[in-house]
């Protein structure tokens, strides 16, 4: 069974993710686990669920569902019962969308079908194929993603009145950041050093003449002289020709005189002369990386793209063609981007060469994103479909740029959020199962 049924249920916590544990499992092994056998038992009813039963059948399936998606308990009988749970969490919350009064009509179905073809990068023609491969019928499929669709609606009702995120809040949030960013130990830090070598015969008169010349090479840093120009024309050390730079690691891949010495220096800023076995060192700070630098800054991607809309005159086939040809000229240099994208392009960028300019995360649709997160600065994309039209997408550049205050108190507020979601659809789950009749029957097998 191939996995490409269950790619939709991953990335929404609706029905059984949200109660599920990963047991990060080899999906191989979990498959045996729960494949039937050879002899497949008659279909008997396993638990009722506010009257509607489920049958082992409904598990067996399950099972495969969760062998796909690589979640393995100990034992198959483990796994079976997990599989249970889902269902009797999943029906208790279709069951209360249908109370709720919430239907889902055909066009909301076949948009969302829409969506999970253009999402696997598919037409909907395949979409069917895959899932009939997977054995499944596309109207059970349809029924279950139109199960989907009311369950998240009726998540939003419950859930948007129960998660407010104050003002206040954010202020304490932020300030708890701020604090626990300032105790923490920084993830990567950056150095260069220039070192002047003490042999190890070295006398006493010796080593104060060195010392010497280490003090006197701080001097001129500290007058402006250049470090990485001092260090590749003064130091001792084989990194010498790189400026004296020592590369971005971990703070435990240094020795821990050189971290020490640097632990309380700004960026930028210059600690020594520091003795160690091998002579004097001057080390400079170059950059340091601490947890919760993501509310700091961004990294943004300039990129452009060129788009082609399917529609009468041209399938979704065709403008993929056309993009691959297209991918396949600018790498090959034979024809320039920027110019594709104005003699071709659909979107209001074509004038533009189909610059999109600086993107931050979260401006364009997560489809294009993801692609675009992938690319290397120069790197042209395989044709990608969103529901814009079918992509070819080129990355330019990339920097890291500051957060505004506005912008930190938006992610704040995002990630407050997020968790408060997180709360309070467990406790609504607990709370909606608590209130269901359930009687289990027979164990599945």
């Amino acid at each position: 069974m191939t996995n490409f049924f269950f790619q939709r249920l991953l990335p929404a916590s609706c029905l059984m993710g949200a109660v599920l544990m990963a047991l990060q499992a080899q999906p191989a092994q979990a498959a045996a686990a729960a494949t039937p056998a050879a002899s497949t038992p008659l279909d008997f009813i396993v638990a009722i669920v506010n009257s509607e039963p489920i049958t082992n059948q409904d598990v067996r399936n399950r099972m495969l569902r969760l062998a796909a998606r690589g979640e393995r308990p100990p034992a198959a009988a483990d796994l079976a019962r997990r599989a249970l749970e889902s269902l009797i969490v999943e029906r208790v919350q279709v069951q209360a969308a249908t109370d709720a009064g919430i239907r889902i009509d055909d066009a909301s179905v076949e948009q969302a079908l829409a969506d999970v073809a253009r999402q696997n990068q598919v037409s909907v023609a395949d979409l069917r194929q895959r899932i009939a491969a997977d054995g499944i019928s596309f109207d059970r499929y349809r029924r279950e993603l139109r199960d989907e669709i009311a369950v998240v609606r009726l998540r939003d009702r419950e859930l948007e009145s129960r998660v407010r995120v104050s003002e206040q809040e954010i202020d304490r949030h932020l300030v708890e950041r701020q604090a626990a960013t300032a105790a923490a130990e920084p993830t990567q830090i950056h150095l260069a050093q220039i070192l002047v070598a003490v042999p190890e015969a070295s006398t006493a008169e010796q080593e104060r003449a060195l010392l010497a010349k280490a003090e006197q090479l701080r001097r001129q840093l500290d007058g402006g002289a250049d470090f990485a120009a001092l260090a590749r024309q003064a130091s001792d050390a084989p990194d010498r020709a790189s400026g004296g730079q020592l590369g971005l690691r971990s703070p435990d891949r240094y020795p821990s005189l050189f971290v020490d010495a640097t632990r309380a220096l700004k960026v930028g800023a210059v600690s020594g002369p520091v003795r160690s076995g091998a002579g004097f060192h001057l080390l400079k700070l170059l950059e340091r990386q601490m947890p919760g630098d993501d509310l700091n800054s961004a990294v943004q991607t300039q990129v452009r793209h060129i788009l082609l809309r399917p529609g009468p005159r041209l399938s979704e086939a065709a403008a993929r063609a056309r993009l691959a040809d297209f991918a396949k000229r600018v790498r090959s240099q034979v024809t320039d981007f920027a110019q594709l994208a104005r003699e071709f392009s659909e979107d209001p960028s074509a004038k533009a060469g189909g610059d999109l300019g600086w993107v931050t995360p979260g401006m364009l649709v997560p489809e294009f994103e993801q692609v675009m997160d992938t690319l290397a600065p120069g790197e042209v994309s395989e044709p990608l479909v969103s529901r814009f039209g079918v992509h070819l997408v080129q990355v330019l550049e990339r920097r890291e740029v500051p957060l505004t205050d506005k912008e930190k108190r938006e992610l704040a507020r995002r990630e407050l959020r997020d968790r408060k979601t997180e709360e309070a659809l467990r406790t609504w789950l607990q709370d909606l199962r608590g209130r269901a009749y359930i009687e289990y029957r027979e164990s599945p097998v």
